[in-house]
């Protein structure tokens, strides 16, 4: 298995299919992209999409927002998937140093991420990589 991790440049329709094939795995009520959310993805300012691939095939992505606000540059790691088939081999590990190789570069003070504690395997990847477990409320307000 040849891996490989690298920003999204551009949309393309194996971009499109690898994308909805991790949906489900990431989000049991994700709705599946077009052509036009990937592109938006793709060419956001804010936003920047890793992708791991395997012989060409979509096998995990990553999300990296990166925002300036009055205390310094954040950012935000989201949507962190990995292909079940494809687990265990490094990828998440690949991608996630990538999004704080990349957040170092535009100068960001601090990255955040969330992770579900039944997550335990996501969870001590990311402290293993250095990321501190924070005592906060995580609230959300959901536009309808």
């Amino acid at each position: 298995m040849s891996v490989s991790v690298a920003k999204a440049m551009e949309a393309t329709p194996e971009l499109l299919a690898g994308l909805n094939n991790l949906l489900p795995q990431l989000s049991s009520n994700a709705v599946s992209l077009s052509m036009l959310d990937v592109e938006t993805m793709v060419s956001s300012d804010a936003a920047t999409l890793f992708v791991a691939t395997n012989d060409g095939v979509v096998v995990g992505t990553l999300t990296l927002i990166i925002f300036p606000i009055p205390t310094g540059v954040r950012a935000w790691i989201e949507d962190v998937v990995v292909d079940e088939n494809a687990r265990g081999l490094g990828i998440g590990e690949a991608l996630t140093t990538a999004a704080v190789g990349e957040a170092r570069e535009r100068g960001v003070r601090s990255i955040d991420l969330t992770s579900r504690p039944s997550r335990e395997v996501a969870n001590a990847l990311y402290r293993k990589l250095g990321f501190e477990r924070r005592e906060t409320n995580v609230y959300r307000y959901v536009i309808e």
